[in-house]
């Protein structure tokens, strides 16, 4: 009887790792982590400093701590549903993202970068403020070009804008782009980055996409083609 459970065990275990043999793409975070911990670790003084004149008449909304912090929230559920429900779009996904990743960890490292936003003393003190607090304390203030806050969120919603199955659901389409664009705005609004940090990764997402979805999208009406019926 012992035997059998462990033959059972060991059956299920074998069906789960063929089912989901694509998450060996996530084995990238033991790249990412020891390298970006490494950046924060060492590029703390001596970094160009990345802000603009723009910058100083954003004002600071310690609001925007909400959106931002559930940028994780919203990455990691991007991420579980294409695991489970869309290998392709995973695949696309996890290329998509990970190489912004790389770039910006090459770009941190031949061009350390930062800036100096951040309010010294807040004019509020209340729950949020407090929590901005608790983040500039946890994030340090360099290696924000581009911003992988702001790519990550334009990844989601490419991937999202590219899936079949998601199209069909306006609401989640909306809701998740209203989220992204509000992600987006709490970076700025955060003193976490600068405009140009956004613009980064805007223009780093758009060349990525030429890469990675847009030679599927040029090779779908040619099987389009070829699949419809001759009358």
């Amino acid at each position: 009887m012992r035997r059998g459970i462990i033959m059972k065990l060991k059956n299920r275990f074998t069906e789960m790792v063929k089912k989901y043999k694509h998450a060996w793409v996530l084995l990238y975070i033991f790249i990412y982590m020891p390298w970006f911990m490494y950046l924060e670790k060492h590029v703390t003084t001596h970094y160009h400093v990345i802000q603009i004149e723009l910058d100083e008449q954003i004002p600071f909304i310690e609001y925007f701590i909400v959106p931002y912090l559930l940028w994780f929230v919203f990455i990691i559920a991007a991420f579980l549903y294409f695991f489970y429900t869309d290998v392709p779009g995973f695949y696309k996904l996890a290329r998509f993202m990970f190489t912004g990743m790389t770039v910006f960890l090459i770009i941190s490292t031949v061009f350390p970068n930062g800036q100096d936003l951040r309010p010294v003393v807040f004019e509020r003190d209340n729950i949020f403020v407090d929590m901005v607090r608790m983040l500039y304390r946890a994030d340090t203030c360099t290696n924000v070009f581009p911003s992988l806050h702001v790519f990550n969120s334009l990844s989601v919603c490419v991937a999202i804008s590219e899936s079949s199955a998601l199209r069909k659901h306006r609401g989640v389409c909306v809701g998740a782009y209203v989220l992204a664009g509000l992600i987006i705005l709490a970076t700025m609004f955060l003193k976490q980055h600068s405009v140009l940090d956004v613009l980064g990764a805007g223009v780093m997402a758009c060349v990525l996409y030429q890469f990675v979805y847009a030679p599927h999208k040029r090779r779908e009406p040619k099987y389009a083609e070829q699949k419809r019926p001759v009358v």
